[in-house]
């Protein structure tokens, strides 16, 4: 059997993109920070350990920046985290605001998530929102999902600390992630 061209992808993005790789915290300067941690699942529930997740996003007045951060050289508002074997990750990042559509809406903050993994031939898109935000019950975007849905979505926060949020991207099968054709 010959294996198809998604079965040979393989890791090698993940090499090319290693040094990349966020090293440290979000800028310490910034007003609030969160922390996202989760993990990435297969269908069948196993872990993707070779999985490279990029967030953009916003900062917190809702305004994206082309400016370069001092502390870790990516554009203000980019993560870039790699997942661990058992398919986790954990990232801090400035919390971002609601952005501006233009035409007088807002959407509600949040992150745009490109996943990179083995299998893909092409990134997946989606997005994290964060539970809690009343802006998530009028957001544009979201209301397009159905409802039963939009959880994959969401980000949940911790109880402890409703600065730690977790959300768990499932790649296919029941619950699997919303994710966007752009």
């Amino acid at each position: 059997m010959v294996p198809s061209g998604s079965q040979t992808v393989g890791p090698y993005f993940r090499i090319g993109l290693e040094h990349l790789v966020e090293k440290g915290p979000a800028n310490e300067s910034a007003l609030e920070t969160i922390k996202i941690h989760g993990k990435v699942l297969d269908r069948d529930g196993a872990p993707v350990s070779d999985a490279m997740l990029e967030f953009w996003g916003a900062d917190s007045s809702g305004a994206y920046s082309d400016a370069v951060s001092h502390s870790n050289g990516h554009p203000v508002g980019f993560h870039r985290v790699a997942t661990e074997l058992d398919g986790s990750f954990s990232l801090t990042l400035n919390k971002p605001g609601p952005t501006p559509l233009g035409d007088g809406r807002f959407q509600a903050p949040h992150m745009l998530v490109l996943v990179f993994a083995r299998g893909l031939l092409r990134h997946l898109i989606t997005r994290v929102y964060f539970d809690q935000y009343p802006a998530n019950t009028v957001d544009p975007v979201l209301l397009e999902i159905p409802a039963e849905r939009r959880h994959t979505l969401t980000a949940s926060p911790d109880a402890s600390d409703p600065r730690v949020y977790e959300w768990n991207i499932l790649l296919q099968g029941d619950n699997e992630t919303v994710f966007f054709a752009w």
